[in-house]
């Protein structure tokens, strides 16, 4: 069986796949980056990709369109998951499949989510393709402004916490919603904070308690989200098949 071979969405200069990136690679996929903030064209459909991944960025997802290629990226979304197309999307990337497949996204009811948290999975997560081999609260990094209010049709939650409840969900057997990240080094969050627009004061934060307490989780990000990350491309290869559930119908 041949590699699959991922399309990779960047719709931020200051949010590349990253370490994410490395991983897929690792685990034996192509990646086709499609870099759509520098104005590389998205492709009319998926064709030819085994994957999709859409990363983050600082746009909000709701409303009018933050981005001129929004509407096509929400239309290859939609495509992939009535397709089952493995799909995963970060941050952003989560929340444009949310509001793409009838969920909603909001600014954050408690305010900006900077740093270092753990999520904790749901029950359900325990028989999820991706999710069922993560402990049962794993550290993730956390840079959002917005949240997911409304879950899409359909959608199952496969994680929670206390300050933002929906942290990641399935929708149909293979697209994957996060709205934390996992690709980050320490030179991305460092970028981050210098390029801040305010959240961290909003949020009664300082940039180096931040960037200290992500480092200090940086190994154990890795050790959790590695694997996660070859068990996608898996799914994409089709070596792990995703549950049988009902996709939800929305329309375009």
């Amino acid at each position: 069986m041949s590699n699959p071979r991922l399309l990779v969405v960047r719709n931020d200069a200051e949010d590349d796949a990253r370490r994410l990136g490395d991983w897929l690679v690792e685990a034996g996929a192509e990646l086709h980056v499609v870099k759509a903030d520098a104005g590389d064209a998205l492709p009319d459909d998926l064709t030819g990709f085994d994957g999709l991944v859409v990363m983050g960025g600082a746009q909000p997802a709701h409303g009018e369109p933050a981005s001129p290629w929004f509407p096509a990226l929400k239309n290859l979304l939609r495509e992939a998951v009535h397709k089952r197309v493995a799909t995963l999307g970060v941050c952003l990337g989560g929340q444009l499949l949310a509001d793409a497949l009838g969920g909603r996204v909001e600014p954050a009811a408690n305010g900006p989510e900077i740093g270092a948290f753990l999520i904790a999975k749901r029950d359900v997560a325990e028989t999820d393709p991706l999710f069922a081999m993560l402990p049962f609260t794993p550290d993730v990094y956390q840079w959002h402004v917005d949240e997911i209010t409304v879950l899409p049709p359909g959608a199952v939650l496969l994680a929670s916490s206390p300050r933002v409840p929906h942290q990641a969900f399935r929708l149909g057997p293979k697209a994957w919603g996060l709205q934390f990240h996992i690709e980050c080094d320490a030179a991305m969050l460092a970028e981050w904070a210098v390029s801040d627009d305010g959240s961290l004061e909003r949020a009664g934060l300082d940039a180096e308690t931040v960037l200290a307490r992500c480092a200090a989780v940086e190994a154990d990000v890795e050790e959790v989200w590695r694997p996660f990350a070859g068990r996608f491309v898996a799914v994409a290869a089709g070596r792990g098949a995703g549950p049988g559930v009902p996709l939800p119908v929305v329309e375009a």
